[in-house]
């Protein structure tokens, strides 16, 4: 049976895994679920994800949910299809889980935080905390000097072979990108990276959302 994913259109979660299908070449079909209308909090939905978030996946019966989740099941499942996107090696899969940690904890929740500020809080009425975002907007800074001293050394930011880790940030990046704060380009290593992996078909078959 094909793979089922539910979500919301243009939730990143959703995307995030998305683009990796996309990368792995697996056919799926995708259900929606719309948030505004609270049909993420219907019983049917939170009996297979109990928060009541999207995304989530049926392979065949299998249920799984968070996006980070779903991604290294697809990169490990279909491992021989596709773009390779988790290391074999046990020195290169320790970089790879480095990698994706430091998108976790040193990316993820300045750029989140930001998009949350500059883009969710007006959409839904309320007024942007001006001096969070820009708080925000300095921690990213310094976090994204890292990188370019990261990315001086190397392709990606596990080694020279694109992985997950890199694949995970596409998706709030493009949303700051979008809401006019711009890190990347100042930041030559970062931008010969973020110019790459954006470059990316699966990325471009994804980035405006699904149907």
């Amino acid at each position: 049976m094909v793979l089922k994913l539910y979500g919301f259109p243009t939730s990143t979660s959703t995307l995030r895994v998305a683009v990796v299908l996309k990368e792995k070449n697996v056919p799926f079909e995708f259900h929606k679920v719309d948030p505004t209308k609270g049909e993420h909090k219907a019983l049917t939905f939170v009996a297979h994800q109990p928060f009541g978030q999207v995304p989530y996946i049926d392979d065949d019966g299998f249920i799984l949910y968070e996006s980070r989740a779903i991604c290294r099941y697809i990169a490990a499942k279909y491992a021989s299809q596709g773009t390779p996107l988790i290391p074999t090696d046990p020195k290169a899969y320790a970089l790879f889980e480095q990698a994706a940690s430091v998108e976790t904890f040193n990316f993820h929740p300045f750029v989140s935080g930001l998009a949350w500020e500059l883009r969710l809080t007006p959409l839904f009425g309320g007024k942007t905390d001006k001096a969070r975002a820009e708080a925000l907007r300095t921690q990213l800074e310094a976090k994204l000097d890292a990188y370019d001293v990261i990315l001086c050394k190397q392709k990606y930011l596990a080694g020279n072979e694109i992985t997950l880790a890199d694949l995970f940030h596409l998706l709030y990046g493009a949303v700051v990108l979008d809401v006019g704060i711009d890190e990347f380009y100042s930041r030559p290593n970062v931008k010969r990276w973020w110019d790459d992996i954006t470059s990316r078909p699966a990325w471009h078959a994804v980035k405006h959302g699904l149907a």
